[in-house]
C-alpha cells in the first residue's frame, strides 16, 4: 500500500474497482459480458439471466463507474432514420486491466526489463531459449492439465477460449500489454507455449499457429490434419 500524505495508508491501486465484483448479481453480469464476446444489451442480459432489467441496468452502470466494463449507444442492425426509436445501451469489457498486490509488488516491471532485454540482443541468443522454455512450460502446464480437457486447461491460464468451426480462438491474451508494446517477441513466446501445451495434450490433436486479429489474442488452435484430426470429448 502507498503512504497518504497525512501518513496513513492507502488503498492498493485497483481494490476498489475489484471489490465491486464482491456482488454475486454484478459478478454473474461481468462473466455474462466476458463471454458474450461482443456487446450486449441490458435487455440481453436481463433474458440471458432471469434478472430484473432495472436490477441488470444498475448493475452495469455500476460496473462502467468502475472503469470494468465501458458503454456505448447502437440502434439494433437494420434500424435507422425517423421512428426507428432510441439507441439502446451496449456495454462490453474495458481494456484497462486490474491488479492488487499486498504488498505492492511490480512483476510488469521485471517483464518490461526482460522483454526490452531480449530484444536488444541481434544475436538471437536470448530469443532462442525463451522459445525453448516456453515450449517447456507449456508441456508442463498439459502435463497439469485435468482428463487432457484443453479448452479447460485454456480457461485455467486466463485465455477465454471458444470454439469457432472447429478452430479455438482465444478471447483473452494473458501477455496483452507485454505483447501489445513487444509483439514479435512476446507473440512468439507465446505460440511457443501453447505449442507445447498442444503437444502435451496430443489426444487432442491440435496445433497452434499465429493469427493475430484484433480483440482476440494472436494464437489459434487448429485441428492437425497430420494427426487426424480432433479427438476426444467435444470443445465446450
Amino acid at each position: 500500500m502507498d503512504d497518504a500524505p497525512d501518513g496513513s495508508q492507502r488503498e492498493p491501486r485497483g481494490l476498489t474497482p475489484l471489490t465491486s465484483l464482491d456482488d454475486p448479481t454484478r459478478r454473474r453480469l461481468y462473466a455474462y459480458v466476458v463471454a458474450a464476446g461482443e456487446a450486449i444489451t441490458r435487455d440481453g442480459a436481463s433474458v440471458a439471466l432471469d434478472i430484473d432489467r432495472s436490477l441488470v441496468a444498475y448493475h452495469l452502470d455500476k460496473l462502467v463507474d468502475e472503469g470494468l466494463l465501458v458503454a456505448s449507444f447502437a440502434r439494433p442492425e437494420g434500424r435507422g432514420g425517423p421512428g426507428a426509436g432510441r439507441p439502446a445501451k451496449h456495454y462490453a469489457r474495458a481494456e484497462r486491466e486490474f491488479a492488487v498486490s499486498v504488498p505492492p509488488r511490480d512483476y510488469r516491471l521485471a517483464a518490461e526489463l526482460l522483454t526490452r532485454a531480449a530484444e536488444r540482443d541481434t544475436t538471437g541468443n536470448a530469443r532462442r531459449p525463451l522459445d525453448r522454455v516456453a515450449r517447456e512450460v507449456g508441456r508442463d502446464l498439459g502435463d497439469s492439465t485435468h482428463g487432457d480437457d484443453l479448452m479447460e486447461g485454456l480457461r485455467r491460464h486466463g485465455y477465454e477460449p471458444y470454439d469457432e468451426d472447429g478452430v479455438i480462438r482465444l478471447r483473452n491474451c494473458p501477455f496483452h500489454q507485454l505483447a501489445r508494446e513487444h509483439t514479435d517477441l512476446v507473440c512468439g513466446m507465446n505460440l511457443a507455449l501453447l505449442g507445447g501445451l498442444t503437444e502435451a495434450l496430443a489426444s487432442q490433436r491440435r496445433s497452434a499457429r499465429l493469427d493475430p486479429a484484433p480483440g482476440r489474442c494472436c494464437v489459434v488452435l487448429e485441428p492437425d490434419i497430420a494427426k487426424g484430426g480432433p479427438v476426444g470429448p467435444p470443445l465446450r
